[in-house]
């Protein structure tokens, strides 16, 4: 195992509790962790505490340790800095360049990858002078793990709370180590060639008049992950995306819709003669019977608003159960049930239901599942069985995911018909 000298920063946010999970996790696999925290952080958080559960001594102060040049010695010695939580003012103050505090110098005289998850209440995390300094700092390579939509600070509950620690420490030690999964990925590469994948990503909207619409909170990174590495893969991708709320990937064709009708007809014409089609996508079980014209006045519903909803239809339902020989089918079901049993016959039962070939189960609820750069899912497989346990990034269950569809697909000769050239959009 590779032992990394890792430093945590520590900023002053009610989120400081949990570096120490964070700081534990890291101790605990291994790596050499010293803690820098600011002095806000220190009233959150005592220094006893630090450095016991680091083993290493805790500095704060600029203008100690002279002789050692520490104010630069601890960044230029890290292979790794991790600050949980990043509060609203560490993030200006990084993406400025500034070094007020034995922090702010540690970063700027430190080389090593910066991953930072950012915890503050849902205002400032979306104010556009947070959103810039984000976006600045992305420009920069450093890595954004979170936030997360939760319980903050009082009664206040929305995007801004700071991801557990598992999900951080599993997200910066791939960012450290992840050459070793590029080589692993290296590995697949090419098995998927020559082979055409279909992938839905994203989650529709049903219109109720010409500014709302009923939706769901899929923000379509496990589609887009799964889109990714079937390129990676070598395949050639069409992208079916649905009110995408991260980037679209390169190097695939992308069909964009909005509704489950309008996404009903780009699969079906998508998947006629592709070798894999997964369907990632969150898709709207109910649409208004009529959709008004104008909005919809409060005046004109003062006793409240009555809606009639009709059923969509069933994309991965009329997929699986019309006949597609040469076509392997991955249906997505995500559960709100938190017994792993009754999940996974949840699961088994859709697949069967549906006439998918696979299925992909996972757990999503209020702070699971969507939105994250994490997840965690079981494959099912022919007679229920569980072919795959995938958990860690998005990226990471995607090719797990993907390794069950390329066993399946070896005995299975690519579709007839040849996709055009990759226009990407």
């Amino acid at each position: 195992m590779t032992r990394l000298n890792i430093v945590v920063g520590i900023t002053g946010g009610i989120a400081a509790y949990k570096a120490v999970g964070v700081v534990r996790a890291l101790v605990l696999a291994g790596h050499d962790v010293h803690v820098v925290p600011t002095e806000g952080a220190l009233r959150f958080v005592g220094r006893p505490t630090l450095e016991a559960i680091s083993r290493n001594p805790v500095h704060t102060e600029l203008y100690e340790g002279v002789a050692e040049v520490r104010h630069v010695a601890i960044g230029q010695a890290a292979d790794l800095i991790v600050i949980a939580p990043a509060t609203a003012n560490s993030i200006a103050k990084l993406a400025a360049g500034l070094a007020d505090d034995l922090l702010g110098n540690t970063l700027l005289a430190s080389e090593a990858p910066v991953v930072i998850a950012p915890a503050m209440h849902t205002e400032m995390w979306r104010h556009p002078a947070t959103r810039a300094n984000v976006e600045t700092l992305r420009s920069r390579g450093v890595t954004i793990v979170g936030p997360a939509v939760g319980q903050l600070t009082g009664a206040d509950s929305g995007p801004g709370r700071m991801e557990e620690p598992d999900v951080i420490v599993r997200a910066a030690l791939e960012r450290v180590l992840g050459e070793a999964s590029k080589h692993e990925a290296s590995a697949h590469r090419g098995d998927l060639a020559g082979r055409h994948v279909v992938v839905s990503a994203g989650g529709t909207r049903e219109p109720l008049d010409p500014v709302r619409f009923l939706g769901n909170r899929s923000s379509g990174k496990q589609g887009i992950a799964i889109a990714e590495a079937a390129r990676e893969r070598g395949a050639h991708v069409t992208l079916i995306a649905a009110n995408l709320e991260v980037a679209e990937p390169e190097g695939c064709d992308i069909r964009r819709v909005s509704t489950t009708l309008e996404l009903q007809a780009a699969v079906a014409e998508a998947a006629q003669g592709a070798d894999v089609v997964v369907m990632a996508a969150a898709v709207a079980d109910y649409r208004p019977a009529s959709v008004s014209e104008a909005k919809i006045k409060k005046e004109q519903s003062d006793d409240g608003l009555t809606l009639e909803l009709v059923r969509n239809p069933d994309i991965l339902a009329s997929l699986g159960n019309a006949p597609h020989p040469g076509t392997l089918l991955v249906g997505f079901a995500a559960e709100t049930e938190a017994d792993d049993e009754r999940l996974f016959e949840l699961g088994r039962a859709k697949r069967e239901a549906k006439g998918a070939d696979l299925l992909v189960v996972n757990r999503v609820g209020w702070n699971e599942g969507f939105a994250s750069d994490e997840n965690r899912v079981v494959v099912i497989g022919d007679g229920g069985a569980v072919v795959a346990r995938a958990d860690g990034t998005k990226l990471s269950v995607a090719h797990d995911i993907l390794d069950v569809v390329v066993a399946q697909a070896t005995t299975a000769a690519p579709a007839a018909t040849t996709p055009k050239e990759s226009e990407t959009e």
